[in-house]
C-alpha cells in the first residue's frame, strides 16, 4: 500500500512546470509551491513534469532544482523526482563507492525489487554511467561480499506464487546445517538465497522456523560485529520480510541518537508509492508512536515538509 497521496484533480503537466518555474523565480524559492507538486504526483506524472519543463524551458527540472535547494530537502526532493530505476541507479553506484557500509543498499535494490525492476534500474545504471551493475560490483567488492552480492544484482528471480516444500524442506536443513556451522559464505547458501523466488524463499524459512524452532534471522544476529553475516541477513529479510526490514531501518534511523537521515530519505523515496502504508502501520505498533510524529520531532523545516508529505501525513 502506497502512502502518496494524489489529489483527485491533477493540474496539466504544463501547469505544473510552470508553476515550478514560478517557483525557482524572483528573490528566494518558494519550496511550498514545490512540495505542494512533486509531494503529490506519481512516477509517471514526476517523468512527464519533467518532460514538459525540458521541452518548455530548455533545461531538466533536476538541474533546477539541484541549484534552487540544499541540503537533506534537496537530496529528498532529487531522488523522489528521479524514475524509479534512475534512482536505484544513483542509489547503487553511490553504494558501490562506499563500501563496506552501503553493501546494505546492494542487498535493498536486489532483494526488495521485482526481477523487472531489477532489470530496469540495471539499464539505468548502464545508461548513466556507461558500464554495468555488476562491473562496479564486482570491481569494488572482493571475497565473500563479492560471491554474494554479484549474483544478488545479477538475478532474475521467478516471480510467480508456486512453491517445492520438498524442496524448501531440504534447503531450510541446508541452512540450519551451514549456519549452525558458521558457514555463512557456502555455496549452497548463496545459491539460495540468490536464485530463489521470494515465495520459495518464504516457504524455506518457514519450514527453517517449524523444523528447528528458531527464527533465521535470529540465528544470524549470534554475530554482530561479523558485516557479511549482517548482509546475509539482510537479504533473507529483504526477499522474506521486506516491512519488517524497513521498519527497522526507519527506527534505527530516526530513534538513535542523531538522526539518520541518508537512511530516511532513502526509505521514504523509495518505498512511498509502494507499501510505506503497511511500513507507517508497523512502525507505530513496534514504537507506539505514529512515523509521521516521529519524523516531525526528528527533522525540521522543509525536509521535514517533504517527508511528511511522501508518508501521507500532510498534517501530521
Amino acid at each position: 500500500m502506497a502512502s502518496l497521496t494524489v489529489p483527485s484533480a491533477v493540474p496539466s503537466v504544463s501547469e505544473d512546470a510552470e508553476q515550478l518555474r514560478k517557483a525557482f523565480e524572483g528573490w528566494g524559492t518558494n519550496e511550498h509551491l514545490i512540495i505542494s507538486i512533486l509531494g503529490h504526483r506519481n512516477a509517471a506524472q514526476r517523468k512527464a513534469i519533467r518532460q514538459a519543463y525540458a521541452d518548455k524551458y530548455g533545461e531538466d527540472l533536476l538541474k533546477a532544482l539541484d541549484k534552487e535547494l540544499s541540503n537533506d530537502f534537496e537530496r529528498l526532493v532529487l531522488l523522489w523526482t528521479l524514475d524509479p530505476a534512475e534512482r536505484d541507479a544513483l542509489l547503487a553506484n553511490e553504494a558501490t563507492k562506499r563500501f563496506t557500509s552501503s553493501n546494505q543498499v546492494l542487498v535493498e535494490i536486489a532483494c526488495t525489487r521485482s526481477p523487472k525492476e531489477l532489470i530496469l534500474a540495471r539499464d539505468a545504471y548502464h545508461a548513466r554511467y556507461k558500464k554495468s551493475l555488476e562491473e562496479d560490483v564486482a570491481y569494488h567488492t572482493t571475497g565473500e561480499f563479492r560471491k554474494l552480492l554479484l549474483p544478488l544484482v545479477s538475478s532474475y528471480r521467478y516471480v510467480g506464487d508456486e512453491v517445492n516444500m520438498t524442496l524448501a524442506k531440504s534447503e531450510a536443513k541446508i541452512l540450519h546445517e551451514k549456519i549452525k556451522d558458521k558457514h555463512y559464505s557456502d555455496d549452497d547458501v548463496i545459491r539460495i538465497v540468490a536464485t530463489r523466488s521470494k515465495a520459495q524463499v518464504n516457504a524455506t524459512l518457514n519450514q527453517y522456523k517449524n523444523e528447528f524452532g528458531s527464527d533465521i534471522i535470529k540465528d544470524l544476529e549470534h554475530d554482530n560485529d561479523n558485516e557479511f553475516l549482517s548482509i546475509l541477513r539482510a537479504a533473507f529479510e529483504c526477499l522474506a520480510y521486506p516491512d519488517n526490514y524497513f521498519e527497522k531501518v526507519l527506527r534505527e534511523a530516526i530513534n538513535k541518537r542523531g538522526t539518520n537521515e541518508a537512511a530516511l530519505t532513502r526509505v521514504v523515496a523509495t518505498r512511498a508509492e509502494v507499501d510505506l502504508n503497511i511500513i507507517k502501520e508497523l512502525y507505530h505498533k513496534r514504537n507506539s508512536v505514529p512515523l509521521g510524529k516521529a519524523i516531525v520531532k526528528d527533522t525540521h523545516g522543509d525536509y521535514e515538509k517533504m517527508l511528511v508529505a511522501l508518508i501521507g501525513e500532510s498534517d501530521a
